[in-house]
């Protein structure tokens, strides 16, 4: 049962997060190239572009809530739940979510409205928003890196 939940822990992880943060990364420069110069409206098809990172990252952020409950889940059935590098991964699993809830998601918002309005879009909310995605994948990255390292794991990493 172990080995069965650890491999859907890691296939959600793949799968649910891995395009959030693709589509969060790609998200900030597509609003540049989207935003009009001086009296011109965008360009319909940067807008869908954008429209369409930020509904990824939306819908994929919905999804992945599957993979803390399998990891979950999966720390329960090896007796890990207590051990310092799972704490450490939950506490950054928390904090990711909670830069992708707070600062990602919504300011992706904005700045899709502003470019649905034909509102300019100044660069540095993009570049607060490409520091906020760079926050959450560096979370996301640290996480990963200790699921596989596990100090005191017996896998000889």
């Amino acid at each position: 049962m172990t080995k069965l939940l650890l491999s859907l822990h890691v296939l959600a992880a793949i799968i649910a997060v891995g395009p959030v943060t693709v589509a969060a990364s790609m998200f900030p420069p597509a609003v540049r190239r989207a935003t009009p110069a001086e009296g011109d409206g965008p360009a319909a098809t940067a807008v869908t572009t954008v429209a369409l990172l930020h509904r990824i990252c939306r819908v994929y952020a919905r999804i992945g809530i599957v993979v803390p409950l399998f990891g979950l889940a999966t720390a329960l059935a090896m007796g890990v739940l207590g051990d310092g590098w799972l704490v450490t991964s939950i506490a950054l699993t928390a904090a990711a979510a909670g830069v992708l809830l707070a600062f990602v998601l919504p300011r992706q918002d904005e700045l899709v409205g502003q470019l649905n309005e034909h509102r300019p879009v100044d660069r540095q909310s993009t570049v607060q928003l490409a520091m906020f995605t760079g926050v959450f994948n560096l979370l996301w990255a640290t996480v990963t890196v200790l699921m596989i390292v596990r100090p005191g794991s017996t896998t000889g990493a």
